[in-house]
């Protein structure tokens, strides 16, 4: 068994809080989830009680996917260290700075 994505998680809970909606019954909504996506019916009651606790639909996050750069060792080590200081992962950050760098118009050619 894998541990569902994020992205994953959060479509299905998603579903979930449709199928709440349109149908009287839980297990009604669970033999859909059932049907939809292949889990047993105990994952299905899960997905209903996380959505259960919905207001409204989460957000689904965009799917992430590992790409290689170079960079130099003094920056990673920088890297490291500011990731350690914040609690922030690798990752995380450099998201965020290239994020700020493209929205500030730093990226354009």
């Amino acid at each position: 068994m894998t541990k569902s994505t994020h992205s994953v998680r959060a479509e299905r809970i998603n579903t979930a809080l449709g199928l709440i909606q349109k149908h009287t019954q839980l297990s009604e909504a669970a033999a859909d989830m059932v049907r939809h996506y292949g889990l047993s019916k105990r994952q299905a009651y899960r997905y209903l009680e996380m959505a259960k606790q919905l207001t409204e639909p989460i957000v689904v996050p965009d799917q992430k996917t590992a790409f290689t750069v170079k960079l130099s060792i003094g920056l990673i080590q920088l890297l490291r260290q500011h990731a350690e200081l914040t609690g922030l992962t690798l990752s995380e950050l450099v998201s965020q700075a290239l994020k700020a760098f493209i929205q500030q118009g730093r990226g354009r050619g």
